[in-house]
């Protein structure tokens, strides 16, 4: 089994930079796709209560035969569980519903600045964090505006950012925004729903070391520093996903795949996305 590099947070704890993801996972599946993720090497599983899945990651999480204090296990509050009330009642409850005392990082899933919530919601998070309810805090789709913002007004900086992020659209900025304030930044939608996966940069990467498409585009994040949830409930792929810790891009193959950026996203706009 694969051991996977942690990065470390500023507040001294650290997370896996390889994890699975329960997004889009049914809730009969959820279970099943946990166990197997576990079972494989992953110890990170990236939920959310939106997800309406929590209690199969709970679940596969006791399946799985892998301990508690080995799994680091994320959730986030969504829009409308904004507030300092309701963004406690959403963390309780995915306390509850996955059947944990504490969580290891809770994120803001989208800042809705429309709403100008979030700022409450952070110090809602910062005090619940000193309580114990989970023991870091980050946020999801924020902007550098949004950072800034929590930060002069909290003086508490996010460990982590989890960003869409892929070859198409590589958000250089964005990451070097969140390295200025010692901030992870973890992808989401990593391979980019496989859009560049016939490009001839990753292609000749691919020919050149025998590994997938997919693996390459895991491989190219890691070595740019990204965290990296990735999702799948074939064990199979699940697997495959996994071994890129054997290889190594060049330095031409990754200027290469930067090429490939055309800041094109698959997801919403985190400026304007206010979807409750």
């Amino acid at each position: 089994m694969t051991d996977v590099p942690s990065l470390g947070f500023h507040d001294g704890h650290s997370i896996p930079q390889l994890g699975f993801g329960i997004w889009q996972v049914s809730p009969d599946m959820a279970a099943e796709a946990v166990r197997n993720a576990l079972q494989t090497g992953y110890r990170l599983i990236d939920g959310a209560y939106l997800y309406m899945n929590e209690a199969g990651l709970g679940e596969g999480l006791r399946a799985s035969g892998v301990s508690r204090e080995d799994v680091f296990i994320t959730t986030k509050v969504w829009n409308n569980e904004q507030g300092r009330d309701k963004a406690r009642a959403s963390v309780e409850r995915s306390l509850e519903t996955i059947g944990i005392d504490q969580l290891d990082l809770v994120l803001i899933h989208w800042p809705v600045p429309s709403q100008d919530l979030y700022v409450e919601t952070w110090r809602a998070f910062i005090k619940m964090r000193d309580e114990g309810l989970m023991r870091s805090i980050g946020v999801s789709n924020f902007n550098a505006d949004h950072l800034e913002r929590i930060i002069s007004e909290t003086g508490e900086s996010p460990v982590l950012n989890q960003i869409e992020l892929n070859p198409e659209l590589q958000q250089p900025k964005m990451r070097s925004v969140n390295a200025d304030h010692g901030i992870v930044t973890q992808a989401w939608t990593p391979l980019g729903n496989g859009r560049s996966f016939e490009a001839e940069p990753v292609r000749a990467v691919a020919s050149r070391t025998g590994k997938s498409p997919a693996q390459v585009i895991v491989r190219w994040h890691l070595q740019l520093g990204n965290a990296v949830i990735l999702r799948s409930i074939n064990p199979a792929r699940q697997a495959e996903n996994m071994d890129v810790f054997d290889f190594a891009l060049t330095d031409d193959e990754m200027t290469s795949i930067a090429s490939l950026d055309v800041g094109k996203r698959t997801g919403p706009d985190p400026s304007v996305f206010k979807e409750m």
